[in-house]
């Protein structure tokens, strides 16, 4: 296949529309099913570079969950502790650990299962049956891989009506070295980001505190790999081999901290126990869920604890978090790594980011305020390397 013509471009008014190899060769994708549109293949294309490079880096299956061309989490396959599998809802799933491939989905889709409401889903390795009965259950517009077995495409298949977006990829395809793109009628051409990204990228340590574990090297490189197709400006919190909070596409870098800060808050805070065990009436299904959740946890729209509104959710009224319970629970937590797609220019961010559990931090460093940033990281103990690297991506 040289072409694939698709029903629209960004928005229904943007046509023709399609996708083509500008070399005239075969496209490096087969499309076993569906019909993928304008928006679903820049994220398909954007997330298999993630967790094919992530597989790379870090010699594990990896997966990412991706909307509007930025990756709400991206994860790798270890083994998820209980507390963990129960707020990601896959603690009903037999033979879970047996499958590193299913949990690192269980972690990319359960971090911010918000924002992963509909997502675009990308695998490193070949599609295993557990994976896909985990991806059947969710709401989500397609997935790209290097491959399916024979049941687990059938069982993806069964999506959406049958008409589930799938996608499968040469694991050999090398793009050109120059990518181009046009804005307004006018081309951009560049070389394609191939900066490697691994551990020696985090051996210039600016800080006092100089000690990087080998498990935080890990969450730093997903950090940071996360970041590279991230729209920028962007920061990401890591930890346990997973993202656990991102924020993308910020004008100010300190909201970018602010946000996943407040994304990574929320992941910990479904772990409490009082969430855990909210009493949710039997109707009330996965999404539906993650929406009551978020707002038991925030507060945001309405009060899900409220006389006259926790009847619409639970089959008793359940007790609020406090202000006190929520502080005392974040307060204990430390060991997060946190990317930056470049340099901070105000410690606010560390501040901020201090707040979360933030004890590792890697970023190009390059500010003239560095020296106020790295006072900052030694305020706290953080141990924070600069990696020279800008990540910027648009």
């Amino acid at each position: 296949m040289k072409e694939f013509e698709l029903k629209y471009g960004c928005n229904p008014n943007q046509k023709p529309a399609r996708i083509f190899m500008e070399n005239g060769s075969e496209l490096p994708i087969k499309i076993l099913n569906g019909k993928p549109g304008y928006i679903n293949f820049l994220d398909a294309f954007n997330s298999w570079q993630l967790v094919k490079e992530l597989k790379e880096a870090l010699g594990l299956p990896a997966v990412t969950s991706f909307k509007h061309v930025s990756p709400t989490s991206a994860a790798v396959g270890t083994v998820l502790p209980e507390k963990l599998k129960k707020a990601c809802f896959v603690d009903d799933i037999e033979n879970l650990d047996d499958s590193p491939l299913a949990c690192a989905y269980a972690r990319a889709r359960g971090t911010d299962r918000m924002c992963s409401f509909g997502d675009w889903v990308a695998l490193s390795d070949v599609c295993d049956t557990t994976t896909a009965l985990l991806i059947k259950r969710e709401v989500s517009d397609g997935i790209i891989a290097p491959g399916y077995e024979p049941e687990a495409l059938e069982i993806l298949k069964s999506k959406r009506n049958g008409n589930y977006n799938i996608v499968e990829i040469d694991p050999d395809y090398v793009p050109e070295e120059k990518e181009r793109k046009q804005v307004f009628g006018i081309t951009f051409e560049q070389g394609r980001n191939n900066f490697k990204i691994d551990s020696s990228l985090l051996e210039n340590v600016v800080t006092e505190n100089k000690n990087i574990p080998d498990s935080a090297k890990r969450d730093l490189i997903i950090s940071l790999i996360t970041l590279k197709y991230t729209q920028s400006n962007s920061v990401c919190f890591a930890v346990d081999g997973q993202a656990i909070g991102v924020g993308a596409g910020q004008q100010s870098r300190v909201h970018c901290t602010r946000l996943a800060g407040s994304k990574a808050d929320t992941w910990f805070m479904r772990q409490h126990d009082k969430v855990l065990n909210l009493p949710f009436r039997d109707d009330i299904k996965r999404p539906d869920r993650d929406n009551i959740i978020d707002g038991y946890i925030n507060r945001n729209e309405e009060d899900v604890c409220a006389d006259g509104i926790w009847q619409k959710y639970f089959k008793t009224r359940p007790e609020p978090l406090t202000d006190e319970e929520i502080k005392n629970y974040l307060s204990g937590i430390s060991g997060v790594a946190l990317g930056s797609d470049a340099f901070f220019p105000f410690d606010d961010n560390i501040e901020r980011a201090y707040r979360s559990g933030v004890s590792y931090i890697a970023e190009p460093g390059g500010s003239i305020r560095d020296d106020i940033v790295i006072n900052c990281c030694n305020k706290y103990g953080i141990a924070m390397a600069f990696t020279g690297m800008r990540l910027f991506h648009h």
